[in-house]
């Protein structure tokens, strides 16, 4: 439970302080635990798509499904956290999720399956709803960049992780098993964050009333900085998770013809993506976030045209690329959120929801339709897509440089 505020306004934990890096490290947990769960069956497509006899179209719908849910979640959870604090829900999602996840791996159809799926996303919704309010809240200013590129650096190994472990245990054990570890993997960061955790010092409750929280999800809506951020999400979203998604077919296919296990193993780029972010985060606190999203959004489109060539190697590193621009874009881009919406006086657990509702509606639609386009026109119209997407993002990065800051050049 959060405790109440302290009568002299704390201004947030510094790096030197112990706070400071309990706060981080139970936040990279956190991130590990969401992730590895949300991205679970993402290694396994193949698998599942031959376990129920599905086309690659349908068998995305396990990711999707659990996006759609995650994002419906966040439009409640972000406003509810105004009312009801940040840590709260924060362990409730860690346990809930990992939970499910147990079920999950049980699920005897294909239907149950993604039943299950969307359920897990709506547990899942309570970290990423609060994480960066939460981050605004009790990190001081002048490092909140940095702290959230840190976070995000742990949903980048989280993601890792659960693709690495589904990958290698669905080929050996079956994807029972594969999804069962994850679950374990989840209670134990759920555990983590519980013991590292500190109580929120300057979270506020606002009354539960819904006309109030409505009121605060429709200011998140008025500011059009924060409307560019809320696409620059959704649109680097689904191109990241449309290029990952066709990426596992096309690894198991000619001219590659790799086995499961050996396909999974270019998820080890993931942590390219953590020092993206991080690097990303350190940057926007030294420079400014209007330098760095467009030149993160520039290495985004660079790996994603990379991965053209029909060749492994050239692939790979076009993959890293591409894993690093995006968590660098998303890092600065999910941080700024936050800091505009508080700086425009507006709630910044509303704006956060309402930015990752974007992200993840992005992730379920285009994450989907590549299976599709993949089924269509190869890699060569996934590629069509995803850097079509990508395009915008660079517009949007862009433009945020000639929208009015107001908040010391940092917003």
């Amino acid at each position: 439970m959060s405790a109440p505020p302290d009568p002299t306004p704390f201004p947030g934990y510094r790096t030197d302080d112990p706070e400071y890096r309990r706060i981080t490290l139970a936040l990279f947990f956190a991130g590990i635990a969401t992730f590895a769960t949300l991205y679970s069956t993402q290694a396994l497509l193949p698998e599942l798509a031959a376990a129920f006899a599905v086309t690659p179209g349908q068998a995305t719908l396990s990711l999707s499904v659990a996006t759609i849910g995650l994002g419906a979640a966040l439009l409640v959870a972000g406003a509810l956290s105004e009312a009801y604090g940040r840590t709260r829900l924060i362990h409730l999602s860690l346990t809930a999720s990992a939970l499910v996840g147990v079920a999950c791996a049980l699920a005897p159809t294909w239907e149950t399956l993604l039943g299950l799926r969307l359920l897990q996303g709506i547990a899942l919704a309570g970290l990423p709803a609060v994480a960066t309010a939460y981050l605004r809240e009790e990190i001081h200013a002048r490092v909140t960049a940095r702290a959230a590129g840190l976070y995000i650096g742990g949903t980048a190994l989280g993601g890792m992780t659960g693709r690495l472990i589904t990958a290698g245990i669905g080929e050996s054990l079956g994807w029972h098993w594969a999804l069962g570890t994850i679950a374990l993997v989840g209670l134990g960061c759920a555990l983590a964050v519980r013991l590292l955790l500190p109580a929120s010092r300057n979270f506020v409750p606002a009354p539960a009333r819904p006309l109030r929280l409505a009121r605060m999800m429709g200011g998140a809506l008025r500011d059009p900085a924060l409307l560019a951020l809320y696409a620059i999400g959704g649109c680097g979203m689904g191109a990241f998770v449309a290029a990952y998604n066709a990426l596992s077919f096309r690894l198991v296919a000619e001219p590659f013809s790799l086995g499961l296990g050996a396909a999974g193993l270019v998820f080890l780029v993931y942590p390219v993506g953590t020092v993206g972010s991080i690097v990303a985060g350190r940057l926007a606190d030294a420079s400014s976030r209007r330098l760095v999203v467009p030149i993160a959004s520039a290495v985004l489109a660079a790996g994603l045209a990379l991965t053209i060539p029909e060749n492994l190697f050239v692939l790979v590193v076009g993959v890293a690329v591409m894993t690093g621009g995006f968590f660098a874009v998303h890092g600065v881009a999910s941080g700024w959120v936050p800091v505009r919406a508080h700086a425009a006086g507006l709630a910044p657990g509303p704006a956060a929801s309402v930015y990752l509702f974007a992200y993840y509606l992005g992730s379920s639609v285009f994450g989907s339709l590549a299976g599709l386009v993949w089924s269509a026109g190869g890699w060569s119209g996934v590629m069509t897509l995803t850097l079509t997407l990508t395009g915008i993002v660079v517009v949007l990065a862009l433009l945020l440089r000639r929208t009015r800051s107001l908040e010391s050049g940092r917003s």
